[in-house]
């Protein structure tokens, strides 16, 4: 396997980036306007960015043999969303955060068995590597112990389709470009959570301009994993997965002042090894 070139590992990295910014702003709306709406307020309002943008760009069309993958990811990505979301709500961000990370280790298997991609035993042992840095910034395995069975299933749920969301975009990021992409990922969950939209009341002119940002966000963290995709196996973009915890804990820091603990810092380290193990060049054979 080729060393993931430089360009797109800064993209996939960029790309989770934006994704943290996206949760962290959806954190913040959800209160003021709950999770159910601010779902759907975040991808209404990617869907009207990406249109115009998909429409500038000459309206790139989806490969025909392609549309019945869009509409399994976005199905994947709306049922992710609100699992998500919904699991936030009733438990610890830290402790769902943590459940999910399981999500980079359901990608390679599903990489392989889906795409036919061989497993990298280099590959494997990096995103061992990061979901230990992961463990050491959670101060040590959750303890479910007392917690809510559904929140934490809702979590299980919301890792599983996110790795699965991740091998059906590796699979058309190539064929179909990032507009396309961006489109149909906004589009397709907008369609199926608009019953979750109707009735509601209509914001007020601040909080659709905070609903146009988080579309944007989004926006730009999909465009930007769609372009890394392209060009990086999805076994070696599950292991830079694992930098959305130092990405969430440095928003976290910035928005809402949470201390960053020495731990949280700790493993971000031990993340960074694993992404260098996993991008750094190998020897001719």
């Amino acid at each position: 396997m080729k060393p993931a070139p430089l360009l797109a590992t800064a993209q996939i990295l960029g790309g989770i980036g934006f994704l943290c910014l996206m949760d962290a702003l959806v954190k913040w709306l959800a209160i003021r306007h709950g999770v159910p709406l601010t779902t759907f307020a975040r991808y209404a309002a990617g869907t009207a960015i990406a249109l115009p943008l998909w429409w500038w760009h000459g309206r790139p069309a989806l490969h025909r043999d392609g549309w019945r993958l869009h509409l399994l990811r976005g199905a994947l990505i709306a049922a992710m969303a609100l699992s998500f979301f919904w699991s936030i709500s009733r438990l610890p961000l830290a402790l769902v955060i943590t459940i999910t990370f399981i999500a980079p280790l359901l990608i390679p298997p599903l990489a392989a068995l889906f795409l036919g991609e061989r497993l990298q035993p280099r590959l494997l042992l990096a995103g061992g590597i990061g979901f230990a840095g992961v463990i050491v910034a959670a101060g040590g395995l959750p303890d479910l112990a007392g917690t809510q069975l559904m929140p934490v299933l809702a979590a299980l749920f919301a890792a599983v389709c996110y790795a699965a969301s991740s091998v059906v975009l590796r699979a058309r990021a190539a064929r179909d470009g990032a507009t396309a992409i961006t489109l149909a990922g906004a589009a397709v969950p907008m369609l199926l959570l608009l019953p979750l939209g109707v009735g509601a009341p209509l914001p007020g002119p601040t909080d659709l301009a905070w609903f146009a940002a988080l579309g944007l966000v989004g926006n730009i963290g999909v465009q930007l994993l769609a372009r890394g995709y392209a060009h990086v196996q999805a076994q070696a973009a599950a292991v830079m997965e694992f930098t959305a915890l130092p990405w969430a804990a440095l928003f976290g820091w910035a928005i809402f002042a949470e201390p960053v603990a020495p731990a949280t810092a700790a493993g971000a380290a031990i993340i960074a090894i694993a992404v260098w193990a996993a991008n750094r060049p190998q020897p001719a054979p």
